[in-house]
């Protein structure tokens, strides 16, 4: 062997060795990306770029809470070739919503790889490259799967790569089924823009903030690229924001939870409660302080209790709020889980103590339950419904009377759900409503739409929110119904007298007490809160 040739070959071991122990180095001379214009590029890090490196390459748990086009996918991508081609039988695993958001993490290894200078690449030439996997002769492999309960739980996993984490569907399961597979030492990169809050890539990213997980926290907003700001583009903030909704921007650039999210009320108003109206309550009672009181009863004013009673199924709660109806105000709360009966006596006992409120019950599945004991105590100003509702229009309600079309307890159906919400978000919206729960707070920051509907997000309750808007929409009725006159009013009193004492085995037939006496205690004016 030639000195030359010695010198050559010495060289190249040093040149390896420098790839091998410095990534940075490997992507700046011999990472090659795909850019969309320039085509075949050298990947020459911007300084952020290295620091985020330098971070998860440092830490075995790192979760990014990244603006878009920031090319930190792409980073990771250069990371797991990195990792492949210097390291025997390892596995790195990329999960993503789809199938093919995951294969474009492989597509951007493959290219990388396949532009390495043939030293480098050495004997670990592919035993297998397809769309979904890159695996060398050395034992190392990438593959590309979507979210699926059962992902990666037939691999040891040395790094797995969560890709748009805050978009994946029970990506909380999965990452609970997939942990194990790493717990010998692998790592987690989880990336991503946010997508409001409550789903498992903010609690994990919030949690890692304050250590309460293994996770490295790293945000990466819109300005941390050079190209974005001065000298280089000092109008590119201002030309983005004219062409997407604050919430499209806050998502995409800003690295913002709370305005990302596809909430039903805006955040910015629930950041407005939380800065206003929020504070603790001057009294909890019951077993486990359960029931907050910020107000106690006035003699002077009227009341709305609204329920929502649980399902049963162990996971989420009774709730109810006690509404001053005069000044739209909450001036009590209660969420926990209780048996039926204990609630029911429960409401009665709050109900009457706030000058026989209005006890509005949602009557679905177990309701019946909690509304028989209200019924079985005597109390006289428990709400009915019309067995159907729509618009409102007075005649055909008046006609349901008539026919004792009426059920105790208030009916939430498809036609009826919507209508509730839409009130609560109006109401809340315009300020109208005065709320001062910060468990209620809570709930309606992860009350979002999905799927075309308002719900709460998955893994969380919105038992509050719903007890709240059908509060809302049954004290909205009962104004608008108010102000169609006191002649209106006394037709209403005056068909349900009629019905009562002529037809009184309507009422007994159905197991519903005379509603005329619903409202007794208050005199005609307050008919109309029978609605």
């Amino acid at each position: 062997m030639s000195e030359q040739q010695f010198n050559i070959k010495e060289i190249i071991k040093q040149e390896y060795i420098k790839c091998a122990t410095d990534p940075i180095h490997f992507f700046r001379k011999y990472g090659y990306i795909s850019h969309p214009i320039k085509g075949r590029i050298l990947f020459n890090l911007y300084p952020f770029q290295e620091d985020v490196l330098s971070k998860f390459h440092s830490n075995r748990f790192s979760i990014i809470n990244k603006s878009r086009q920031l090319g930190i996918s792409t980073l990771v991508a250069a990371y797991a070739l990195w990792l492949m081609l210097f390291n025997k039988d390892k596995t790195v695993l990329c999960i993503a919503t789809k199938q093919e958001t995951a294969k474009q993490m492989v597509d951007k290894v493959q290219f990388m790889y396949q532009n390495l200078p043939s030293w480098l690449k050495g004997n670990q030439k592919p035993i297998s490259d397809n769309k979904l996997s890159l695996k060398l002769a050395n034992g190392s492999q990438i593959i590309a799967t979507s979210a699926a309960s059962d992902a990666g739980r037939s691999y040891a996993v040395s790094l797995l790569i969560i890709d748009e984490a805050a978009f994946i569907v029970g990506i909380d399961k999965i990452y609970t089924s997939i942990k194990p597979t790493i717990a010998t030492g692998g790592g987690i990169i989880a990336l991503s823009s946010p997508q409001g809050i409550g789903n498992w890539f903010h609690k994990m990213y919030k949690e890692a903030i304050v250590g309460d997980n293994d996770f490295y926290p790293i945000e990466l907003k819109w300005n941390l690229h050079p190209d974005r700001v001065a000298p280089v583009d000092p109008g590119w903030e201002e030309r983005e924001r004219a062409n997407m909704s604050p919430r499209e921007f806050a998502q995409e650039y800003d690295c913002d939870f709370l305005g990302s999210g596809n909430s039903v009320v805006e955040p910015e108003i629930l950041s407005f409660y939380e800065q206003t109206y929020i504070e603790d309550p001057v009294e909890r009672r019951f077993i486990g302080g359960d029931f907050w009181i910020w107000k106690y009863p006035d003699y002077n004013k009227s009341y709305i209790v609204c329920a929502d009673v649980a399902r049963g199924d162990g996971s989420d709660s009774s709730t109810f709020h006690v509404i001053d109806t005069i000044d739209c105000e909450q001036v009590a709360e209660y969420k926990s889980q209780i048996d039926t009966r204990t609630f029911g006596n429960m409401l009665v006992s709050v109900a009457t103590e706030y000058n026989n409120a209005l006890l509005v019950v949602e009557n679905a599945n177990i309701g019946w339950d909690v509304i028989n004991t209200i019924i079985d105590k005597g109390y006289q100003n428990l709400y009915y419904s019309p067995r159907a509702y729509g618009e409102i229009n007075l005649d055909k309600w008046l006609d349901k009377i008539e026919n004792a079309q009426t059920v105790p307890g208030f009916t939430t159906s498809v036609k009826t759900r919507p209508l509730v919400i839409s009130k609560m978000e109006a109401y809340i919206r315009d300020r109208y409503l005065i709320f001062h729960s910060k468990r209620l707070l809570e709930e309606l920051r992860v009350f979002i739409w999905q799927n075309g509907k308002a719900q709460a997000q998955n893994g969380y309750h919105d038992d509050l929110v719903m007890a709240l808007g059908i509060g809302l929409f049954t004290r909205d009725t009962g104004i608008k119904l108010n102000q169609q006159g006191m002649d209106i009013t006394r037709a209403a009193l005056k068909s349900m007298t009629k019905t009562t004492h002529e037809h009184p085995e309507l009422y007994n037939n159905m197991g519903i007490r005379n509603p005329y006496k619903i409202n007794t205690a208050y005199g005609i004016e307050d008919i109309t809160w029978l609605i």
